[in-house]
């Protein structure tokens, strides 16, 4: 079994690394998950933000709120992950003003007070993370007699986030 403190710190180095998530409301067929890049507060560790307009179908077919699915793969492939929480709108401005950033602002032509702008707020509650074992590794421990499989177990946990 692996260790779940080891797993959640990995994930969220990750991602606080990659910062590009695919996003998607669960349950809409028509919601098919987009690429978001996500920004994470220390204030608010566990949280992840989304910089979006209130003109896309996602902030539209979701409401004031609705339970959310993201998909991570980390950029060297060494982590993937699948999490489950709620992606609610936020618009709070002290938020806006810690997350706010030049990548960021180049998409709003009114900066922190353009009409369009819209924070997403997801509290992501469960995650299945998968570390990636190299397959060279795997077709070598194999040659040796060793099951990868076996060994893999320990790569694979799922994470409770919100504790």
């Amino acid at each position: 079994m692996a260790d779940e403190q080891a797993m959640r710190s990995k994930f969220w180095k990750a991602i606080k690394d990659d910062m590009t998530l695919m996003l998607g409301l669960a349950g809409v067929d028509e919601g098919h998950s987009k690429p978001m890049t996500a920004q994470l507060d220390d204030d608010r560790q566990g949280t992840i933000w989304f910089f979006t307009t209130k003109d896309t179908e996602l902030v539209k077919a979701m409401g004031d709120g609705h339970r959310a699915v993201a998909h991570f793969a980390a950029k060297g492939h060494e982590l993937f992950a699948s999490l489950h929480g709620e992606l609610t709108l936020d618009n709070d401005r002290a938020t806006i003003d810690r997350l706010w950033n030049r990548h960021v602002a180049a998409w709003y032509e009114g900066g922190k007070d353009d009409p369009k702008l819209q924070l997403l707020r997801f509290d992501p509650e469960y995650a299945q993370v998968w570390l990636n074992e190299s397959s060279i590794f795997a077709g070598m421990k194999l040659l040796l007699g060793i099951d990868p499989k076996r060994e893999y177990r320990d790569q694979v946990a799922g994470i409770r986030l919100n504790h």
